[in-house]
């Protein structure tokens, strides 16, 4: 095993075109000149998004989707080679890998629209041809700067189940094969450049990790190497006390526990792909957010126990596309059972719960969902309670996509007492509703609902009422002279 290993990870916006490619090889030819490292990247900015559009209109039944496909990536990546590929047989040979991906994607696309179908494995299969293309053109500008790179397609190293489009990895067995294939070359002192989102079944069926799965490749790789640490390079300087479009006086956290990390990303925080933590939790290994736009800034640090708060709360989120169903009647009080049902119907939709929250007399049963999965899982409840709802012990299912998720976030919560009075008495002097209201035993988060209408007010008051805005001033200071406050 080779020690003292960095994986940097580069996401759309950080590689999205050639100027942004170029500083990403920068940043990366700068570790490798220090220690060994491993890049993992993504597709260059709005590539990934071009690729699913054209598979959807494919399965339509489009024949051109396939041609303008072609010809749109073709644009765009051989206005990247000649930037970045200085060499004629340099370029020659780029072009002509990049030209042979693009090819096989157009096939796949053809494919589609002759039969009509997109199935999981063609969409992961399509959707994946940007991570392709984009790690050689990040070896291409390494190689440029007198940095020995290769890209690796990340079949050969994350092992994943056949779920396509959420796959989950294989830990013994990506160890095994990320050690076999990576330790090599960074021996040599060669920097893999890796493929981000994708991975494979055991007998080799390409699969992806989720949309923003770029995140999650770096820690499995970054865990399966044991890595000294790992560091996400994006296009904002870290982690925030609350998402500075709704509290323009949000700061910069400098550091955080992997458990309020997680539940950030959870609520809504797009910094973070919800299961990034996941790989690196159990050995500890640092995860840093830094801006690769000002790689100067420090950026922040996801630790086991982060930098504790004195007030105990360390930040506030929301995601607002969302949607709370209600199962419900008098009927259903006292009856066993019935959230099992609920439940197993929304598992069967493959829908995600957020939240949930029931009353005391067991009337309902209330969760909310992702607004994208709505639709399928108040499907697949009307299905399950069919008969309880024509005798009604169930009376209604009911459906509303007005509202929003808040989410106060902090592992120094628990125990400390106070802090959900002042919140509910914070939103009350404001006069925000709420509309239901969860928290788990972890107390690292309490989650509440709003209107969807009052969300910005909700982040604001709790940003306010905890003076989140003077700590991260705080913690800018403590940077600038170099102290740590305990």
């Amino acid at each position: 095993m080779i020690e003292n290993v960095q994986v940097m990870k580069f996401g759309g916006t950080s590689v999205g075109d050639a100027t942004r490619i170029e500083c990403a090889a920068d940043i990366i030819a700068g570790g490798a000149r220090a220690r060994p490292t491993i890049a993992v990247v993504s597709a260059m900015s709005g590539v990934t998004n071009c690729l699913i559009t054209a598979a959807h209109q494919s399965a339509s039944g489009d024949e051109n989707a396939a041609g303008e496909l072609s010809d749109a990536l073709g644009r765009q990546h051989r206005a990247a080679i000649e930037t970045l590929a200085r060499d004629d047989d340099n370029r020659a040979a780029l072009q002509s890998e990049i030209d042979r991906i693009i090819g096989e994607v157009t096939r796949l696309c053809r494919g589609t629209s002759m039969l009509h179908e997109l199935t999981p494995r063609a969409l992961d299969a399509i959707s994946s041809a940007g991570e392709r293309l984009s790690a050689r053109l990040v070896a291409e500008s390494l190689r440029g700067k007198g940095i020995e790179a290769v890209a690796v397609e990340a079949t050969e190293l994350i092992v994943t189940d056949s779920e396509h489009g959420q796959a989950e990895p294989l830990m013994d067995k990506t160890i095994e094969r990320a050690t076999a294939r990576l330790s090599p070359l960074l021996a040599r002192g060669v920097v893999p450049v890796v493929t981000g989102f994708i991975g494979a079944t055991v007998s080799g069926v390409l699969t992806t990790l989720g949309r923003g799965g770029s995140d999650y490749s770096a820690t499995i790789l970054g865990a399966a190497l044991d890595a000294a640490e790992i560091i996400i390079w994006t296009d904002v300087e870290g982690v925030l006390t609350a998402d500075p479009r709704l509290v323009p006086e949000a700061r910069t956290l400098r550091e955080i526990s992997y458990n309020e990390a997680a539940e950030l990303a959870y609520f809504g925080a797009k910094v973070l792909h919800p299961k990034t933590l996941r790989p690196v939790a159990d050995a500890g290994v640092p995860v840093w957010i830094r801006n690769s736009f000002e790689p100067e800034k420090l950026g922040t640090k996801i630790t086991t126990h982060g930098h504790p708060t004195e007030s105990g709360v360390k930040a506030i989120t929301a995601i607002s596309d969302v949607t709370m169903i209600t199962v419900g009647g008098r009927g259903i009080v006292g009856v066993p059972g019935v959230a099992a049902k609920a439940f197993t119907a929304t598992a069967s939709a493959r829908a995600n719960v957020l939240l949930i929250s029931q009353s005391s007399s067991q009337n309902d049963i209330c969760f909310i969902v992702n607004s994208v999965d709505a639709a399928r899982t108040v499907g697949a409840l009307r299905a399950a309670f069919a008969l309880d709802l024509v005798h009604h012990h169930v009376e209604y299912i009911s459906v509303n996509s007005d509202i929003a998720i808040v989410a106060v976030v902090g592992d120094k919560m628990r125990g400390t007492p106070g802090i959900v009075g002042r919140v509910f008495s914070s939103l009350g002097r404001e006069e925000v509703n709420i509309i239901a209201i969860a928290q788990g035993s972890s107390e690292y988060n309490i989650s509440f609902v709003v209107e969807k209408g009052v969300m910005r007010s909700a982040v604001t008051t709790v940003h306010h009422e905890f003076d989140l805005a003077r700590r991260g001033r705080d913690i800018h200071a403590d940077e600038e002279s170099g102290l740590i406050k305990a």
